[in-house]
């Protein structure tokens, strides 16, 4: 019965800092812990690293998260999508992270000060966005004014949380560095801040 009750339990792991040979995770909502390649804590095994993914070893299943993304697996049933996600504030109290946009990896700042989400026009043909088709208008940015055209993203994934037919502004040129993570994706979310912590869960 013992040993029932180990294999049929669930291992929650989140990714929140990624380095070469190194990945800093959080175990069934532990504190944030670094693992070395080839390290295992709490059963959990780091294979490899960069400074992209990182490639764990889970229950005896391997998963490949990028930064943000979190994962759910046991000896039973597994669940990954539309859990919980948290993120680690830098030093600047600003929260980074991986997304997927259209399945193409793109790094995102959360701001709320942003109405929608907003990406560059390099951002979004890697995503395969086509913008020019979309609303064409005029955004102020810090730059001055930039031509931006409004469409809408497929599916955006952040972490394990999916979210489908999500409004966004592409914005030509190298503005924004990263996408900006705006209301018209948080609006679906729930977010509480714990001091450095945010977490995201979905709300529909």
């Amino acid at each position: 019965m013992w040993c029932a009750s180990i294999v049929y339990a669930d291992t929650q792991v989140n990714v929140v800092g990624l380095f070469n040979g190194k990945a800093l995770v959080t175990i069934n909502g532990s504190a944030p812990q670094t693992l070395s390649v080839g390290q295992t804590k709490q059963g959990v095994k780091l294979v490899a690293a960069d400074s992209q993914q990182a490639t764990l070893l889970i229950e005896g299943k391997t998963k490949v998260l990028g930064m943000g993304q979190g994962v759910s697996a046991g000896g039973g049933a597994e669940s990954t999508q539309n859990q919980p996600v948290n993120l680690y504030a830098d030093s600047s109290g600003h929260f980074f992270g991986s997304m997927s946009v259209n399945g193409a990896s793109l790094k995102y700042v959360v701001d709320t000060g942003a109405t929608a989400v907003a990406l560059n026009s390099a951002d979004a043909k890697r995503a395969n966005i086509s913008y020019l088709t979309g609303e064409k208008s005029v955004a102020s940015t810090a730059s001055g004014q930039v031509v931006a055209y409004r469409v809408t993203l497929n599916t955006v994934k952040i972490g394990t949380i999916v979210l489908n037919n999500v409004s966004a502004v592409v914005i030509e040129g190298g503005f924004p560095e990263v996408v900006l993570l705006g209301m018209t994706a948080l609006n679906r979310l729930d977010m509480k801040r714990d001091n450095s912590t945010m977490t995201l869960t979905k709300k529909y």
